[in-house]
């Protein structure tokens, strides 16, 4: 695999709306955005405008057909129309053909929010991925994520962890996910469900992994597998465990409080990036190319 991926990933945190729970495919309102407008027109000009062919992936929800619509619904809000469904269930349904062909002709695909692991489970080893990661690494393609779809997006992957107990030892759960991107773990929804402790723990049990926690209505656009640009209206913050000193975490039994020490974190607003392989944050990103402004966190 070549170092830099021509392809762009965009990861976003999930919607703001509390009566809404993509993980659980739960919806209890007719017109959800499922995150902001200025994102989903971000998506588009990504994906060389509103006339470009999107896919939405629906896997991970288990309510796919009505999550299908608000997708339809939400892109048709900003004139995009030139958008499909996959209503991809199982892994017989990842090697038909008529997704495959598909796939090799849109610009972008947009995995919707839902259960993390049965993206994993349902496309890991198939046709459907392998094409994916061919075109993502030797084509302007562009693969978006929201919640769910944003969480799958790396290699190692957080897919089980109850906020209030992620402070104790094994009550995050970890599995490998599409793998899209080394060396970053992402997690979702991060401010409005306390996420901070679940992904303080993957990463002091993954230090060479870079933390990105995603607030609501905000993404991270990743350019060249390593250059991130924070987009929308919330927060981002990123956890560097590079220089963590002390660590209990190898040591204790589960159900333990962990113990780390030196853990850097980054707090990033809209236009702020961040180099993953320097660990370097950026004041600003212009056009996925970062201006290198390092601002020292002590």
């Amino acid at each position: 695999m070549n170092q830099y991926p021509k392809g762009k990933l965009i990861a976003v945190g999930g919607a703001e709306d509390k009566g809404t729970d993509l993980e659980k495919g739960e919806i209890r309102r007719n017109n959800l955005n499922f995150f902001e407008l200025g994102i989903l027109r971000r998506i588009v000009e990504e994906a060389g405008g509103k006339e470009s062919r999107i896919e939405v992936v629906t896997t991970a929800s288990m309510i796919p057909d009505e999550v299908g619509e608000n997708y339809l619904r939400t892109f048709g809000k900003i004139g995009c129309t030139n958008v499909g469904v996959m209503r991809i269930r199982d892994r017989g349904d990842a090697q038909r053909q008529e997704y495959l062909d598909r796939l090799l002709n849109c610009r972008a695909v947009m995995f919707s929010g839902g259960n993390q692991l049965r993206l994993s489970a349902t496309f890991g080893g198939t046709q459907f991925l392998n094409i994916l990661h061919k075109r993502y690494q030797n084509e302007d393609f562009i693969i978006a994520g929201t919640s769910a779809g944003a969480m799958a997006m790396s290699q190692t992957m957080i897919y089980e962890g109850n906020a209030a107990q992620a402070h104790l030892k094994g009550e995050v759960k970890m599995t490998s996910g599409l793998g899209f991107v080394d060396n970053v773990i992402i997690d979702s929804h991060f401010e409005k469900r306390g996420r901070f402790g679940r992904l303080a723990q993957a990463i002091a049990g993954n230090p060479s992994c870079i933390g990105l926690g995603l607030g609501e209505d905000t993404g991270m656009l990743i350019t060249n597998g390593n250059e991130m640009e924070a987009i929308g209206s919330g927060l981002v913050l990123i956890l560097d465990g590079h220089d963590i000193g002390h660590s209990n975490i190898a040591d204790i039994p589960e159900g333990c409080p962990i113990s780390i020490e030196n853990l850097k974190v980054h707090l990033c607003e809209k236009g702020n990036g961040y180099l993953v392989r320097e660990r370097t944050f950026m004041m600003e990103a212009r056009e996925g190319a970062l201006v290198k402004k390092q601002v020292e966190v002590e």
